[in-house]
């Protein structure tokens, strides 16, 4: 009668153990355990946090490697290198890929798919470091994503940004769903199945404007020269494969 349910919480999820890196269950008679005060010292407890969490699934044992942390250290260290390309940008391109990923991390938190989050912020890192420079908008949504598991960090970040207030109050980004549809794809061009090359188009491009395209593509007009179409196989926005 102390709480008004019959267990004292909402949800509840069964985790997985953390084993020795033999396999063996940790415990302190074999003298196996690892010291996460140890590991705060040399990397910091973001990054064994974040570590924790992108090992593998939340509901399954996994096997402690020591080794592999030096990757969640570099995410985090790849995170705090972005705040210089912040600049002016306008690039639907990475738009699409930041509501992509807002979406997919909140999805995720939901299910404790803690690690596929996790890699979902790593795709979004490649791209930011590959564009020139990124928006403050942008960036801030990484932060504020990447706070429920690296939140020293992301706190520090988003005082840098100029907030007064803590990142862990502020309103949790939501995705438009608008812009969740890239304005352009990458269609696979394919002659007798064997791949020929790539043809960027707008989404939903129909088959005769890809198909047009592409036997004007110069690689592509090289290889049917002289040949008979004799039938084409079309996948909306993935995949156009000319049989002579």
């Amino acid at each position: 009668g102390l709480v008004p349910t019959s267990e004292p919480y909402k949800k509840r999820t069964s985790h997985g153990l953390i084993l020795a890196s033999d396999g063996e269950k940790m415990s302190k008679s074999r003298g196996n355990i690892v010291n996460p005060d140890e590991l705060v010292k040399t990397v910091g407890a973001d990054t064994l946090r974040v570590h924790e969490m992108f090992m593998g699934p939340f509901d399954q044992a996994i096997a402690w490697d020591t080794n592999t942390i030096a990757g969640s250290r570099r995410f985090i260290e790849r995170i705090w290198r972005l705040q210089e390309k912040i600049g002016n940008s306008k690039n639907e391109k990475i738009d699409t890929l930041v509501h992509k990923t807002i979406k997919k991390v909140s999805d995720d938190i939901e299910v404790m798919r803690f690690n596929t989050a996790i890699s979902a912020m790593m795709i979004l890192i490649n791209d930011f470091e590959k564009e020139e420079k990124i928006s403050k908008e942008n960036y801030s949504i990484l932060i504020q994503l990447v706070a429920p598991f690296a939140p020293h960090v992301a706190e520090e970040l988003w005082v840098i940004l100029g907030n007064s207030t803590s990142v862990h109050a502020s309103r949790w980004p939501e995705y438009d769903e608008s812009k969740l549809i890239e304005s352009n794809v990458s269609i696979m061009i394919q002659i007798n199945g064997k791949m020929r090359g790539m043809l960027e188009v707008k989404a939903d491009a129909s088959e005769e404007q890809v198909k047009n395209m592409a036997q004007n593509m110069p690689e592509i007009k090289k290889c049917i020269e002289n040949q008979t179409i004799k039938k084409i196989i079309f996948v909306k926005n993935k995949i156009i494969n000319l049989v002579v």
